[in-house]
């Protein structure tokens, strides 16, 4: 796959200078608020998470995502399709923000729209979905605005920081992306 551009933003494969940034932010609370993780993740382990990505499926591997800054790109998160169904034609996304000086300028609805338009254009996927804890309301109007709707929740789904929290799963289908009129 080559680098999937959009507006503000690309998606590229991850390199092994991005390692460092992603440490950093796999260990920042306010970003991992939003996330599955829930304890501090080593520098070893975070390179042993590089090194294995060569042996995923080439359509389930993560992408950096950059967005344009002057003349050039810089480093602001992650996101990936993974667990793909094949028979099923879905799959999950997953999206990480990690450079907080990005948060709140568009960037995340940008990722997940073109996320959605590779799941729909080059993987020929039907749906696709994501899990967002209910108390991340910024990530849920991302998402929203991306064209995803809620579809169902898995009640007290979560346990962090001392409390439950609810799931919300949210998805889109190839029809209604294609209502969108995002299709080219």
């Amino acid at each position: 796959m080559s680098i999937i551009y959009g507006q503000h933003v690309r998606l590229r494969a991850v390199e092994r200078a991005d390692v460092e940034h992603f440490y950093d932010w796999v260990n920042d609370p306010d970003v991992t608020f939003g996330l599955a993780l829930y304890l501090p993740i080593s520098r070893e382990a975070e390179d042993h998470w590089y090194e294995r990505l060569a042996e995923r499926d080439l359509n389930e591997r993560p992408l950096a995502v950059d967005v344009r800054e002057g003349d050039g790109w810089r480093l602001i998160g992650n996101c990936a399709v993974f667990g793909i169904d094949w028979l099923a034609r879905s799959g999950e996304l997953g999206i990480m923000i990690g450079d907080k000086s990005a948060w709140g300028k568009g960037y995340g609805t940008e990722v997940i729209r073109l996320l959605t338009a590779h799941c729909f254009g080059t993987l020929n996927l039907n749906r696709v979905h994501l899990r967002v804890y209910a108390k991340n309301l910024r990530a849920r109007r991302s998402y929203q605005k991306a064209g995803l709707v809620e579809e169902g929740t898995l009640r007290q789904g979560v346990y962090k920081h001392g409390e439950y929290d609810d799931v919300i799963v949210m998805s889109i289908l190839r029809d209604e992306w294609r209502a969108t009129g995002r299709e080219g």
